[in-house]
């Protein structure tokens, strides 16, 4: 049997590429490797899903620093509130959250698998799972052979596999080898929105395991001590590195200076709204007024306990000196550990234990408002295969589902006009 579309991938961008095409009238098939649909989506957010962010369209592609330009084309038909306006449309009722993160009211991911599940049932999508594609040929038109050797023709395929990253789902770069068969780039793969690792004295010693610093200002330095990114946001050390929202975002411009062969540094400024100065006048202010009591308990709660004590080890202060017996050059180096203490970095985790894939298909190779191959005829593209890579906080997740949607719809008009 021929079909319109072959989707292949059962994650956010494939499922919304099956039923966007389904809309249209087309036959199409959602094949998956795995025993379920929707395994990412159904952990994503915590296991809440955060399905999109309510940012504005600008906002939204500052937040996706690799290729979000490319998705300028793709929002103006359909963006975020598409995605919204789609979810409550299925019986979905969302909420906003923080820095215009959406998520379900019942706070249930399985929620929204179960809402997608329904709509591909009402839209007559033929579902197979435990389905793995062995290869796509490409002569007139696809055609998918699977792992067991059966071979299925269609007007247009869809690749939704996703990238290297969290592969207990599914994703385990199967389409990069399909993509560049048909002549497509992969660009360089890298984790991204992955935690950091080093091995400075005192993470290896575990001094500061499990401390959480937050809404702390994180910058990448280059070797030349020059500030590359800064996230202002909570971090958390632990026994092989750090981690946490600002640690997460920093990730990739920490593998693209290692990737020159360069130390890395990091610096974290516990007070990125206060200048250096100011801080300075505060501390010495407190000090004074409570002359008679040690730095650590004047001290106490400007900074989480270990992490003070710690910077007062790093600068050789005793934790029960006072005011009087401590030299004002002591307390200036206190202030500037606080504003701009630096650890090395030596990498991150791996790929496969990163949230997002950085690289894969390039973007200069496909349509933007279609998500159709240029180099192909009857192959588009979705998800996180795509060059495309955005932060933590519903960035991914928007990309995955516009560029689902646009490729469903594109490959059903395509197939449908054969």
């Amino acid at each position: 049997m021929k079909y319109d579309v072959v989707v292949i991938g059962g994650g956010p961008s494939g499922l919304m590429a099956a039923i966007a095409a389904g809309k249209q009238g087309a036959k199409v098939l959602l094949l998956d490797k795995g025993t379920k649909l929707g395994r990412k989506l159904a952990i994503s957010g915590g296991g809440r899903c955060n399905v999109t962010n309510r940012l504005p369209i600008e906002e939204i592609i500052k937040h996706i620093p690799g290729n979000g330009r490319f998705l300028f084309s793709a929002f103006s038909e359909f963006n975020n509130e598409g995605i919204i306006s789609f979810f409550e449309q299925l019986g979905i009722e969302l909420k906003e959250e923080d820095h215009g993160r959406m998520f379900p009211v019942s706070n249930k991911a399985q929620d929204v698998v179960n809402a997608l599940l329904n709509e591909l049932k009402r839209v007559n999508v033929e579902i197979r799972t435990n389905e793995p594609v062995e290869t796509i040929d490409f002569n007139d038109h696809p055609q998918v052979i699977l792992k067991n050797g059966t071979s299925i023709p269609s007007y247009a395929v869809v690749l939704a596999v996703g990238g290297k990253s969290v592969p207990h789902t599914g994703s385990t770069g199967d389409g990069y080898a399909w993509a560049e068969k048909a002549g497509h780039t992969i660009t360089t793969l890298f984790p991204t929105e992955v935690p950091i690792t080093s091995k400075e004295p005192f993470i290896v010693s575990k001094q500061l395991q499990g401390l959480s610093l937050r809404d702390i200002g994180l910058s990448v330095l280059n070797h030349k001590g020059k500030i590359i990114k800064t996230h202002q946001m909570d971090m958390v050390f632990t026994h092989f590195g750090i981690s946490g929202p600002a640690v997460l975002r920093c990730s990739q411009y920490v593998v693209k200076e290692r990737l020159k062969k360069k130390d890395v540094y990091l610096k974290i400024d516990s007070f990125p709204k206060e200048h250096e100065q100011q801080l300075l006048h505060k501390i010495e202010k407190q000090l004074k007024e409570q002359s008679k009591k040690s730095i650590k308990n004047v001290l106490k709660g400007l900074v989480p306990e270990r992490y003070l004590l710690f910077l007062l080890e790093t600068c050789e202060i005793d934790p029960q000196v006072t005011y009087s017996q401590l030299a004002n050059e002591k307390i200036r180096q206190l202030v500037h550990q606080l504003k701009h203490f630096q650890m090395k970095v030596d990498g991150t985790l791996s790929i496969e234990k990163a949230f997002v894939t950085g690289g894969g298909v390039s973007t200069k190779e496909v349509h933007p408002k279609e998500m159709s191959s240029k180099l192909m005829s009857g192959l588009y593209f979705c998800g996180e295969i795509l060059d495309i890579h955005g932060y933590t906080g519903g960035y991914n997740i928007t990309s995955a589902l516009v560029t689902g949607r646009q490729a469903g719809t594109y490959a059903a008009a395509y197939a449908l006009d054969q």
